[in-house]
C-alpha cells in the first residue's frame, strides 16, 4: 500500500519505460511494487537524481511542473535575471490555469533562457504538457506523454546542484520531501 495518492502508476515498472536511470539505481528498484518503495530506496542510497526522475514521471503534469516551480523559486534571489524570473512566473501561472496562451508564453521563455536554468526547464516542462511542439503554421506535433517529466527532472536536479554545488544532498532531500508531499495530495510545502 502507498500513500502517494497522486501517483497513478501501480508499480515502478510502469514508470521505468521512459526513464534512463544510473547503473547504480538498478539494485534499488523494486519494479513490481508501488513506485514509492523504489523512490525511498533510491533516496536512502543517496541516488537523488534517480529518485527525482522516478517521482517526476509519477506525478501528474500540473503537480510535477509545480514541483519544479517550488524548487526553482528556492534558487531565485534579487540577482536572478529578468528572463528567468519571467520564466518562473510563467510556469507558475500555467500551473494555476493551464491555457494554450500560457503554454505558448512558457515555450517562448524556455527558448529565450536557452534551457540552462531551473526556471527555463520549469517553463519548458509546462510547454511540453499539451499543445504542439511545432512552430506556428507548421503541422502539429503532440509531445510524448512523458516529455514534461524529463524537463521537470532537469529543473529539480539543476536547482539542487545550484543550491550547493559542493554537496547538494540537503537540497535534494528538501526538494524530494516537497515532491513526495505533492504526491500525497499536499501543497508541496513539506521540507520548508
Amino acid at each position: 500500500m502507498t500513500d502517494l495518492v497522486k501517483v497513478r502508476a501501480a508499480t515502478a515498472e510502469e514508470l521505468l519505460a521512459n526513464i534512463d536511470l544510473s547503473d547504480e539505481a538498478s539494485e534499488y528498484i523494486v519494479a513490481d511494487t508501488a513506485p514509492e518503495i523504489s523512490i525511498v530506496r533510491l533516496m536512502d542510497a543517496g541516488l537523488y537524481p534517480d529518485a527525482v526522475k522516478l517521482l517526476a514521471h509519477g506525478l501528474p503534469k500540473r503537480e510535477s511542473v509545480w514541483w519544479s516551480c517550488l524548487c526553482t523559486r528556492d534558487t531565485h534571489n534579487p540577482q536572478t535575471d529578468e528572463n528567468n524570473t519571467k520564466a518562473l512566473l510563467a510556469a507558475e501561472s500555467w500551473v494555476k490555469n493551464p491555457t494554450e496562451e500560457r503554454r505558448q508564453i512558457c515555450k517562448r521563455l524556455g527558448e529565450i533562457t536557452k534551457h540552462q536554468t531551473p526556471a527555463s526547464w520549469a517553463a519548458t516542462a509546462a510547454s511540453w504538457c499539451h499543445g504542439s511542439l511545432a512552430g506556428p503554421g507548421e503541422p502539429a506535433i503532440e509531445p510524448p506523454e512523458h516529455l514534461y517529466a524529463h524537463a521537470v527532472s532537469g529543473s529539480v536536479t539543476l536547482a539542487a546542484v545550484l543550491s550547493d554545488p559542493v554537496d547538494p544532498t540537503k537540497s535534494f532531500k528538501k526538494y524530494l520531501a516537497q515532491g513526495l508531499d505533492l504526491a500525497r495530495g499536499g501543497n508541496g510545502q513539506a521540507g520548508q
